[in-house]
């Protein structure tokens, strides 16, 4: 009882009010937010640009030979009528402008994640120091609810689809960095001595050994990421992020069931697709 009273009488820490200090002045640097802006919205026009380009059918024909090529040694004849009946489903329900935009969303933020957190795994792979220093904040950005990184991304970058892909980002990046690492780390020690002995420096023997038979659990963390990525569709769709997820959104708001459903529908279409594409290049092809 006496060490409760005591809790108690402790003053309760400002921590909000820190929070919101530091927030308040990572506004200040507005042009170095609006220079971010404008760079990864350029990114997603791109892709938005050459998805509006191709006609639906070319669309879905490249995303039927993509797939035939990536399992043409197993001819997964299930997985391309799904995604013929899928897509067909989505372009007859009228969502395909916003699974589109939804793609973009994914790919983008995906991409990011990548280019960030590939070289945060291998940091970590060759430092120590560096995984003791980013386990605990990968810890955190993977257990704060995704909710709470709404609010910084349009307090620093406003509404629309850039605070959307940079909670994604964030949401997303560590199962990429934890999986590089992981990859980099389970390279046999035999292969590792083999590369010093025919002199090979730490550059070689990253690109030509280490990431190589990394490969597999790399491409585990791009899909695992790609899928975190999907599953903020919804939740950006809050701050102005357009797609499927805002589809969803207003159908909550107004109860519609049957159109929620339908729009939820077309987003499990789209990360099946996603999905099963980001495994079939994870997977280790034997050649005949």
């Amino acid at each position: 009882m006496n060490s409760l009273l005591l809790l108690g009488s402790i003053p309760k820490l400002p921590l909000a009010n820190w929070i919101d200090g530091f927030v308040d002045w990572l506004v200040q640097f507005t042009g170095f937010f609006n220079a971010v802006t404008n760079f990864i919205g350029s990114i997603n026009n791109a892709f938005q640009w050459v998805f509006d380009a191709l006609p639906i059918w070319l669309f879905i024909v490249l995303i039927l030979a993509l797939t035939y090529y990536v399992n043409r040694d197993k001819q997964n004849w299930s997985l391309l009528i799904f995604e013929f009946l899928g897509l067909l489903l989505i372009w007859n329900l009228n969502y395909w402008r916003d699974m589109t935009q939804t793609l973009t969303l994914v790919l983008t933020s995906s991409l990011i994640a990548l280019v960030i957190g590939i070289p945060l795994g291998i940091l970590m792979a060759k430092s120590h120091i560096a995984e003791v220093i980013l386990k605990p904040i990968l810890d955190f950005m993977q257990t704060m609810p995704a909710f709470v990184y709404l609010i910084p991304a349009v307090a620093l970058f406003g509404i629309g689809m850039v605070p959307g892909i940079v909670a994604s980002v964030i949401f997303a990046m560590p199962p990429t960095v934890r999986m590089t690492n992981m990859g980099i780390r389970e390279v046999p020690d035999e292969l590792i001595e083999a590369a010093d002995s025919f002199g090979s420096t730490e550059w070689q023997k990253l690109f030509k050994v280490e990431l190589p038979i990394a490969k597999t659990s790399l491409m585990a963390g791009v899909n695992q990421s790609m899928m975190l990525s999907l599953s903020m569709v919804v939740i950006a769709s809050m701050i102005g992020a357009m797609g499927l997820g805002t589809k969803v959104y207003f159908a909550v708001g107004r109860n519609d069931a049957g159109n929620g459903f339908a729009a939820g529908l077309a987003i499990v279409i789209l990360a099946i697709i996603l999905d099963r594409l980001t495994q079939s290049l994870t997977r280790t092809r034997r050649k005949n």
